[in-house]
């Protein structure tokens, strides 16, 4: 058996001015004491690393199962995105399809005016042809009217 004695530290200050007693303590006793101690707290400090292993673990779990549930409502709010921009799409397609008809009906109206204006000056033409040959016909026959002098033979 060794004994042990422990010294006053130097460093600390000292509280009163009694001397300090040398205490002289036991291996055996501190091996023993040692092993008291660790049997009373080493079990409760087991189950409580076990505990905080499994705490983190369960830690662990739900930090994925959130992240997953994170990522489907990203996913859902890109399908709600995504159903809005196929509604917009659908409108737009409408409107280009109106303006589409509308620009085929105005073609139809304009190819049905040029036509008809086509139609109308060239009956003007007609009618001023005709007239300037109505105006040439009596000019012609007020010359024939005129009385011509006779030729002296």
């Amino acid at each position: 058996m060794t004994d042990f004695q422990l010294a006053p530290q130097e460093s600390a200050p000292q509280e009163s001015s009694a001397p300090v007693e040398n205490v002289v303590v036991d291996k055996e006793a501190v091996e023993k004491l040692t092993e008291g101690l660790l049997s009373h707290y080493l079990p409760d400090l087991q189950n409580s690393k076990r505990a905080l292993q499994e705490l983190t673990q369960n830690q662990l779990v739900l930090l994925d199962t959130v992240d997953q549930e994170v990522t489907k409502f990203r996913e859902c709010n890109a399908l709600v995105d995504l159903n809005s921009l196929f509604t917009e799409a659908k409108i737009y397609h409408n409107k280009l399809v109106n303006i589409r008809k509308e620009m085929i009906m105005l073609h139809e109206k304009t190819t049905k005016l040029k036509k008809r204006a086509l139609k109308l000056q060239q009956q003007k033409q007609k009618e001023a042809l005709e007239k300037e040959q109505q105006r040439e016909k009596e000019l012609e026959r007020e010359r024939q009217l005129i009385a011509k002098p006779a030729k002296r033979t």
